[in-house]
């Protein structure tokens, strides 16, 4: 059997099945579970690993909500553009980001490959970085008093 290494799923057109499937996955009885078992058309159990029973507690999730979602392995290579796109940003700026050395890449022939797993570690990093930031200016302010500025703002027009 091959299987495509990259693949989008679109949502189908509202189906009441998933959407239950989804409220049930998601249930505080879901979360509090034992060992998740996929029945296969023969009637045979296979026992499903954690981290696939959560892949598709989030894939059925986000199908139910409407939206498209894509699979693909960590060690799949992205051109710049694809990575740019995936982080949101311009492909100028992920060039810079790769040129000074935040994110690695490969050069095959002329044209940079970026790892999509790199790309989500950088994902990760950014975010928290941003996050003990975020931290910290909350901690200043609250030190420094400055949200009792901001009780009775003085208006100027």
């Amino acid at each position: 059997m091959t299987v495509a290494l990259e693949r989008t799923v679109l949502p189908p057109d509202s189906d009441p099945n998933l959407t239950d499937l989804a409220r049930v996955l998601a249930s505080e009885a879901a979360s509090k579970r034992g060992v998740a078992v996929l029945v296969g058309p023969d009637g045979n159990p296979t026992p499903l690993p954690d981290a696939v029973f959560d892949v598709l507690r989030v894939v059925v999730d986000v199908l139910a909500r409407g939206m498209a979602i894509t699979i693909a392995p960590h060690n799949t290579m992205l051109t710049t553009q694809e990575a740019a796109d995936l982080l949101g940003i311009s492909r100028p700026t992920l060039v810079r980001l790769l040129e000074g050395g935040e994110v690695p890449f490969e050069m095959r022939g002329r044209h940079r490959r970026v790892r999509l797993a790199d790309l989500v570690e950088y994902q990760t990093r950014t975010r928290r970085d941003r996050e003990r930031a975020l931290g910290e200016m909350a901690e200043r302010g609250e030190k420094d008093d400055i949200y009792s500025a901001t009780v009775d703002p003085t208006f100027t027009r």
